[in-house]
């Protein structure tokens, strides 16, 4: 809380500036600056790319939902069911819906958010496909991913750097993902009585159903490792998402246990 802490608090000097700090501005009304004033550079590295990331995250979401022309009731509801995950608090809720909607205007700077967010990033690769993840799970909020979703995810694929088949792997591990989810109340997904079945509980892994024990055991730890809740944090996610990655390290080790019960090992 402390990155958002600063923000309500109105010191704003360690903050963005460019097109996500204009986003966010808008979001908060104030102005947010590229100064550094008065905190280590680790802390303000740190709160820089948490907010970015928070401010990443809703904006283009909300961009990727206007997608198809339309922004469908079951993908507003997945943007809810983001922030409920999150726990936001009211204030922080209110600039995650804002930032949605900033998202969704014709004059969206999509490239330069994600030049920006890149950029802040500073090769962070975990936390980069952890917000493509984000991203892609929003897309299939209606169940399927139309062309125009597809191209914009490859489109931002490109500009984040992330090789189309990453893209392709992490498609199916969260297709195979709402595969084991039903869609709850509020639209927001919740847990199916069964474990995945044994073909999702693969993809959710990222292999096939061919792969050896070692093969599976390097693809658990890997994941495991890449959803890993404080590692996340320690390179900048914000700590209010670290109910996702951990609901995502609960879906990875109930594949996991899926696949160990079928081999019997």
């Amino acid at each position: 809380m402390a990155w958002w802490g600063k923000l309500a608090g109105g010191a704003f000097g360690f903050m963005l500036g460019g097109p996500l700090g204009a986003l966010l501005g808008g979001a908060l009304g104030h102005k947010l600056d590229q100064r550094v004033e008065g905190l280590p550079d680790s802390v303000a590295d740190q709160e820089r790319i948490q907010t970015a990331f928070f401010t990443a995250t809703f904006s283009v979401m909300g961009h990727l939902a206007k997608a198809d022309g339309r922004v469908s009731p079951e993908e507003i509801n997945q943007a809810k069911a983001v922030m409920a995950h999150m726990d936001l608090q009211p204030d922080m809720r209110r600039a995650a819906i804002d930032l949605f909607n900033q998202g969704k205007r014709r004059d969206f700077p999509l490239d330069d958010v994600l030049e920006q967010f890149r950029r802040e990033c500073r090769r962070r690769t975990t936390l980069i496909q952890m917000f493509l993840e984000i991203q892609i799970q929003a897309a299939y909020a209606d169940g399927r991913l139309d062309s125009a979703e597809e191209q914009l995810l490859l489109h931002i694929c490109h500009k984040l750097g992330i090789p189309e088949f990453l893209f392709r792997q992490l498609e199916r591990m969260i297709k195979a993902q709402q595969g084991a989810y039903s869609r709850g109340g509020a639209g927001q997904q919740q847990p199916t009585t069964g474990a995945p079945s044994l073909a999702d509980a693969y993809a959710m892994l990222g292999i096939s159903s061919d792969a050896t024990q070692a093969e599976i055991k390097k693809a658990y730890r890997r994941r495991m490792s890449q959803h890993h809740p404080d590692k996340l944090v320690a390179k900048g996610l914000p700590e209010e998402m670290m109910k996702v990655a951990t609901r995502k390290t609960r879906e990875i080790r109930k594949a996991y246990e899926v696949i160990k019960s079928a081999r019997g090992f």
